[in-house]
């Protein structure tokens, strides 16, 4: 028996002796083989079952033939591969065939030998496929867990939290303000779980109108609804037994929420317009960066989906509260730029001490812009002040910059005090790298920060 008999083939033909015939080969080869006598009969059948394989013939009737088989499933389900039989081959229909996406193209009459050695190859095709993708995906999805930058007390604080969340099946519920990383935290819970080679889709609630969102997370049946042509699986069907994740999530309408609610609860979807429940295996993980206890109190948004969504809670900190990981995402950021362009890039003490002592309202996704904005002026490897959109040249933020450590005219003594805060902050609290600033020894520096109380 071969060693992938486990795929479902469906076999196309107009002629009952052709399609009797093959339904018996590839049976007996331990394949689970559905037959059909025409295009029109086998679209209706793609629409209730999946197929690695579909074999057709290319003249099929008056209606639909071979080719619009192919084209229909490789629009449905683009993953099946298709082998194109006909007793009038030629040159031009080869390779019509093979540009809409036919696996390969046989001519009548075969070899059955020949049938099953292409069927084999098209199954190990379909596989090694599959195989390839899905290592890109995770490829991507690292260097975008990458982007989870930093060592701040309150990064170490999600960092645990997301280990201890990912091997579970809690609801997770991700706040903090725009721009700080939510999807690159939900995305490390999923690449994290035993859920990891399944699909991660990311759906952004505040993105589509109420209708759209509806039948993109629920599907749709047939004739629900002007142009509902063809039954629709929704996002929830799509993602089973892996990871949705709903950003802006404070964005879906109350009537909506009901349905979410019953999804998460039941694990179970009605598609719109349909009378069927589909049982669905789903991890939800949601963002906002409004406060849904407040929208909750203002009856905006639901208790009941609230606490429900509300599990488990990671909040991310803003960057400006944990402007000690700044110097350690601009490395990150600059080195990514650079692999893309084949440059090393750096960044003058001037510049970092701008872009350490700015507020950054729009967290790391701004900073990560400015840098790109940066590295696209520079001509010479090293960003300077000049090189910062200008907003960054004035550091407007709680605390001291470079340029105002001194605009009070402090003491000497804290002075002193501020200038070891700074330099601690532009190192990342790396007491080697701030002692070779300074100018000191290792030593000098523990006096001083026992002197000034700033711990160590």
């Amino acid at each position: 028996m071969s060693t992938t008999t486990s795929a479902n083939i469906l076999v196309v033909d107009d002629d009952a002796v052709t399609r009797d015939l093959l339904h018996e080969v590839l049976n007996a080869e331990g394949y689970r083989v559905v037959t059909s006598a025409s295009g029109e009969d086998a679209l209706d059948i793609g629409r209730r079952e999946s197929f690695e394989v579909i074999i057709s013939d290319m003249r099929l009737g008056p209606h639909l033939n071979g080719l619009d088989v192919l084209r229909a499933y490789k629009s449905v389900q683009p993953e099946s591969e298709v082998i194109l039989i006909t007793a009038f081959g030629s040159m031009e229909t080869a390779i019509e065939a093979v540009k809409a996406g036919a696996f390969d193209y046989l001519s009548k009459p075969f070899k059955l030998d020949e049938v099953l050695l292409v069927v084999t190859r098209a199954l190990e095709n379909r596989s090694l496929v599959a195989e390839n993708r899905n290592l890109k995906r995770q490829l991507g999805t690292q260097a975008q867990m990458r982007s989870l930058v930093g060592r701040s007390p309150a990064m170490l604080e999600v960092y645990k939290k997301i280990a201890m969340v990912a091997d579970t099946r809690s609801v997770v519920l991700i706040t903090g303000e725009s721009g700080t990383g939510k999807e690159l935290v939900a995305r490390a819970i999923h690449y994290n779980s035993a859920r990891a080679k399944e699909r991660f889709i990311a759906v952004n609630c505040g993105a589509l109108t109420e209708s759209l969102l509806e039948t993109e997370l629920f599907g749709h049946v047939r004739g629900s609804f002007t142009g509902a042509f063809e039954n629709k699986r929704g996002i929830l069907e799509e993602a089973s037994s892996g990871t949705v994740f709903l950003d802006e999530v404070s964005e879906m309408s109350r009537s909506l929420q009901v349905k979410l609610l019953r999804a998460i609860e039941e694990q179970e979807v009605r598609r719109v317009g349909g009378a069927e429940t589909i049982r669905i295996d789903v991890r939800f993980l949601a963002a906002t960066n409004k406060p849904l206890d407040e929208m909750v109190r203002q009856d905006k948004f639901r208790e009941d989906l609230y606490y429900r969504l509300r599990v488990v809670e990671i909040d991310l900190p803003p960057l400006r509260d944990r402007s000690e990981d700044i110097p350690l995402l601009i490395e990150h950021f600059l080195k990514r730029q650079g692999q893309e362009r084949g440059l090393n890039y750096s960044v003058s003490p001037d510049a970092l001490a701008a872009l350490v002592g700015y507020a950054w309202p729009g967290n790391v996704r701004e900073l990560e812009n400015a840098l790109e904005s940066a590295v696209a002026l520079n001509r010479s490897g090293t960003i300077t002040p000049d090189d910062l959109p200008p907003k960054l040249r004035i550091a407007p933020r709680t605390g001291k910059g470079a340029d105002d450590l001194y605009a009070d005219l402090p003491s000497l003594d804290e002075l002193k005090k501020r200038y070891l805060t700074f330099v601690l902050r532009l190192s990342s609290a790396n007491k080697a790298k701030a002692a070779d600033i300074l100018g000191i020894s290792r030593k000098t520096l523990y006096n001083f920060l026992e002197r000034y109380k700033l711990g160590h």
